[in-house]
């Protein structure tokens, strides 16, 4: 007894603190409370008051056999809380309201979800670990977390929630907190709790701080075992008890009280402190002064199951100060021998009052006094919210840690002169990392069973990306890496210049010796879908990273630590809602794909929208061709046709005049002096770029190597095999005599020119500023335009001769030709005069999928600049982006095409900006971007599939149709 005593004065010395007398479930309406709990409590009788104490575990997936057990526990031994575990919420739900119809006083319904009800129940919102929180450095976000954790519990009819885990994980070796807990930083776990305390409990649901005194320094687990701290007393007011005070004054409602061992707070070694009277009444609720809810740790757990029979656990339980017994294991007993205390005074009523009115104020301040049945219907839709992914999107960028750079490869920059490859180590997946990876630009994966083979495979390349992915199953998988792994992982790092990207705990950095050869380093924390595109995307500067380390690797990186990178204006890829865009008015281009594809206005297609650089929606859907044995992929390209004008040529065209090697008012003979005397002589670059130079449309080249009569290629023109003379792919096993391409530019030149004024949209132009183009640059048009722009752009789906880049099967089909190369085109340019240019034309040739296409518009909306590369002036684009004869009813700027100006002309939707520029092209593709509602727009197609008279795609308008709906889908 006297040591008892002492071990009471050494706690009020050492902590030295009077009770505050704060009171977290008084509500706003105390009188009212008071009022209502008293009316309850006159008429209780002992056994109903003795059942109040109990929160008895309910599952929502178990037989009628558990639902009666249930009932039994309500209706006859009067137990007036329940803590639902696994099942699904419309059963939970179901049953919460079968259960509430069998009380008088309802009952307060616990919960265990401290990344969100996915933590118990299936079909529901899963948000990150509390260590991925912890790298957070915006608490206001945790607020918005705890928030939406309350909005799901007070949906389902949960009133306490048993989080936040305020224990500080000292103990990288514990093995049951660890990613539960915010980290090792006192200050930082004490900020978050109290972040994540005021969202939730602004939300009605009361919040519950665990495990009291701190379970953060432990290498066993109080499931299984009695965990021991042997800690004095200023170590545990320094450290543990930190945050409980904290939290206590921000007002949190409840607390639960740990199976653990501390010699220093309890001298009885067996009796665990949640059992405790010196650690639940001396020092929790009289020296710290907590008058909230008290409830112990699960009762069915070993920590507090090996000290006693259950119903003697349960009694000591409240004789140490608890208000709540929480997953009690033998109620009937535990009933009995609570009412044989009282006969014998070893407890008595009073005491059990306490405890009684302390429940009720919970169930008034969670709102019971008002109770109202939960509603089923559409409890799925509201458990899943798109604001949900919002927050949980803002979580993890926030969250994402960068704690070494010493090469500087974060973001990555300089795309052109990367050979990136990518190796997984781990035992988990990498494959949403991977695909988001290659968005950006080729990422080739590396992977063999033998090191020696993986070592020479990636001799090629410059920057190899490891990523290191573990099970995300929940926050007790093991993060370690193997043997195996760690050995390869400094051997490659020994040999490349290395990204290590950690999908799992940061503590699986302790198992490396050294970092020295590893240039780069990532923390992701977990390896979800999200963490993995996230990673992706800050990777190659989508946005910055901001997080930083909430726990300490050895001295090599401390707590805290983390580097901010930079933003380098690349797309990131996210949900419309990010973008103030309504993901369900976008659902309605499905309804308008479907009726494309069943009117068979094209095979298959892919649609792209983005938004303030945001990729929102990109989809592919149907197939290559009618016969419906490969469908569309994202990756696919498509021929672009005359998008090519706006991709390739135009591009170099402004750099060209950026460096006065052309510029707008240079008359042809100038630009070519082949053209010196022509017709075409004093036509101006402005005016052929605005299509109004009174060039003819096109000119169909092709038929002049054909027989007038037959329609028949002519030998002298065209061999089967490619030789010297005959050097020219047209198609596959066709090939032009190479002089036929100086009678394409005579018969432009030659050729009459139209002699009205005023807009004529004509190909011929794109020859003329190819040959151009070329011979100012000494270089082909399809080589100078990949170096200058796509490779640094990422963009490596998109190509002339894609027949050399990509397998076959990756290039949509155009055309079943049955009039010039007989056969179907695949690979091969549609265009016919491009064709007979090798397939490399200024007007057509080029090919892409709906991605690379958006990068190029992409860095036009932004004004020449995208992935920290600025390709063209601000003052280049606002030039070019320029009606210069809309006086003379030209709606084209300087190769852009422009929103119509007569309404009766359907170049657009009639819905964008005045100031959106973009253009068609003949196989069924379209591109736009609007700086006003920052939108970029992708259609590509193969509206020409079998043939160029299905035309259905043009004359109903579909690409500027789905144009409308994407602009009706913006929210602000």
């Amino acid at each position: 007894m006297k040591k008892e005593l002492l071990v009471v004065l050494l706690i009020g010395l050492v902590f030295n603190l009077s009770a505050q007398n704060v009171d977290p479930l008084r509500t706003k309406d105390a009188e009212n409370q008071t009022i209502w709990v008293d009316s309850i409590m006159k008429n209780m009788t002992i056994d109903e008051k003795i059942g109040q104490l109990f929160m008895v575990q309910a599952y929502s997936n178990l037989d009628k056999k558990h639902e009666d057990f249930i009932t039994e526990m309500i209706t006859k031994y009067h137990v007036g809380n329940l803590i639902f575990m696994q099942g699904t919420p419309e059963k939970q739900a179901e049953l919460n309201n079968k259960y509430q119809d069998t009380v008088k006083v309802p009952l307060l319904i616990g919960f265990d979800g401290e990344w969100g009800l996915d933590m118990r129940l299936k079909n529901t919102y899963r948000f990150p670990w509390n260590m991925t929180l912890g790298a957070i450095r915006n608490d206001s976000l945790v607020k918005q977390f705890g928030e939406h954790l309350g909005k799901h519990c007070k949906r389902l009819g949960i009133h306490v929630n048993f989080a936040p885990v305020v224990d500080i994980n000292t103990n990288p070796d514990n093995p049951i907190i660890g990613n539960r807990s915010f980290g090792e930083s006192k200050e930082n776990v004490t900020q978050k709790a109290i972040a994540f305390t005021q969202g939730m409990q602004s939300m009605g649901v009361l919040a519950n701080a665990k495990h009291f005194p701190g379970h953060g320094d432990t290498a066993t687990d109080s499931h299984h075992t009695l965990p021991v701290l042997n800690f004095d007393m200023n170590r545990l007011d320094s450290i543990e008890l930190y945050p409980y005070k904290k939290v206590f004054d921000a007002g949190i409602a409840s607390v639960m009280t740990a199976h653990l061992s501390i010699p220093s707070l309890e001298s009885d070694p067996r009796l665990p402190t949640s059992l405790s009277k010196n650690v639940v009444t001396n020092l929790l609720q009289q020296k710290l002064g907590f008058n909230g809810l008290v409830i112990t740790d699960g009762l069915n757990m070993k920590g507090a199951a090996n000290y006693s029979s259950s119903a003697e656990i349960d009694l000591a339980a409240i004789q140490a100060g608890n208000d709540l017994l929480l997953i009690p294991q033998d109620v009937p007993a535990t009933v009995n021998l609570i009412k044989k205390a009282i006969e014998l005074k070893t407890l008595t009523e009073e005491r059990i009052d306490v405890s009684v009115r302390k429940v009720l104020k919970a169930k008034y301040w969670a709102g019971l006094h008002n109770y109202k049945p939960i509603k089923i219907e559409n409890i799925q839709n509201e458990l899943n919210t798109i604001e949900d992914e919002l927050l949980h999107r803002e979580l993890i960028k926030n969250s994402l840690t960068v704690i070494k750079d010493v090469k500087g490869d974060l973001p990555i920059r300089n795309l052109e002169k990367r050979k990136i490859a990518y190796v997984n180590l781990g035992d988990d997946s990498g494959n949403h990392f991977v695909k988001m990876l290659q968005n950006y630009g080729k990422v080739d994966v590396i992977s063999d069973k033998d090191l020696s083979e993986i070592i020479k495979k990636l001799k090629p390349y410059n920057l190899v990306v490891i990523g290191f992915h573990k099970s995300n199953l929940h926050p007790w998988k093991s993060y370690k890496f193997k043997n195996q792994e760690l050995v390869w992982l400094q051997e490659i790092a020994r040999e490349n210049n290395v990204i290590l990207d950690v999908f799992t705990s940061p503590y699986s950095l302790l198992q490396i010796k050294t970092f020295t050869n590893i240039e780069s380093i990532i923390v992701s924390y977990q390896n979800s879908k999200l963490a993995q595109e996230l990673s992706a995307q800050l990777i190659f500067g989508a946005f910055d990273a901001k997080g930083k380390l909430p726990v300490s690797i050895r001295n090599e990186f401390a707590e805290g630590h983390g580097f901010i990178t930079s933003n380098l204006k690349r797309f990131e890829y996210t949900i419309p809602e990010a973008v103030k865009m309504s993901s369900t008015k976008l659902k309605d281009i499905d309804s308008l794909a479907n009726v494309i594809l069943e009117n068979k206005m094209a095979p298959g297609f892919q649609v792209l929208v983005a938004r303030k650089g945001k990729i929102i929606l990109n989809k592919s859907y149907g197939f290559h061709t009618d016969k419906k044995t490969l469908k569309v992929k994202n990756s696919d390209v498509y021929d672009l046709a005359s998008l090519t004008k706006i991709l390739a040529s135009l591009p170099l065209i402004m750099k060209a005049e950026e460096e006065q090697k052309i510029t707008l008012n240079e008359k042809l003979q100038d630009l070519l002096p082949s053209f010196k005397g022509s017709n075409k002589a004093s036509v101006s670059v402005r005016e052929i770029l605005s299509h109004y130079g009174k060039l003819k449309a096109w000119i169909p080249f092709y038929k002049g190597t054909q027989d007038s009569v037959t329609h028949k290629n002519l030998p002298v023109f065209y061999r089967n095999k490619k030789s010297k003379k005959f050097n020219i792919k047209v198609a596959q096993d066709l090939y032009l005599n190479k002089n036929y391409k100086d009678s394409i530019y005579k018969y432009i030149r030659d050729v009459d020119q139209r002699e009205r004024d005023g807009y004529k949209y004509s190909d011929l132009g794109y020859y003329i500023f190819k040959e151009a183009i070329e011979n100012e640059y000494h270089k082909p048009l399809n080589d100078l335009v990949d170096q200058e722009f796509y490779q640094s752009l990422g963009a490596n789906r998109t190509s002339y001769l894609p027949l050399q880049k990509f397998a076959k099967k990756e290039i949509i089909p155009t055309e079943k030709d049955n009039y010039y190369r007989n056969q179907l085109l695949q690979g091969d340019v549609h265009d016919m005069g491009a064709a007979m240019l090798g397939g490399v034309g200024g007007h057509a040739g080029l090919f892409a999928n709906a991605n690379d296409v958006a990068k190029i518009m992409q860095m036009y909306l932004q004004k020449g600049y995208y992935g920290g590369k600025r390709y063209l002036k601000t003052a280049t684009l606002d030039k070019f982006n320029h009606r210069y004869f809309s006086d003379k009813k030209v709606r084209r700027g300087l190769g852009f095409d422009k929103p119509q100006l007569n309404p009766k002309v359907k170049a657009t939707c009639g819905c964008v900006s005045d100031e959106s520029f973009g253009h068609s092209g003949f196989t069924g593709t379209y591109t736009w971007a609007d700086p006003k509602s920052e939108i970029v727009y992708v259609f590509l197609s193969n509206r020409v599939y079998p043939t160029m008279d299905n035309r259905g795609l043009v004359n109903s308008n579909m690409r500027t149709e789905i144009q409308q709906v994407i602009q009706d889908a913006i929210l602000d």
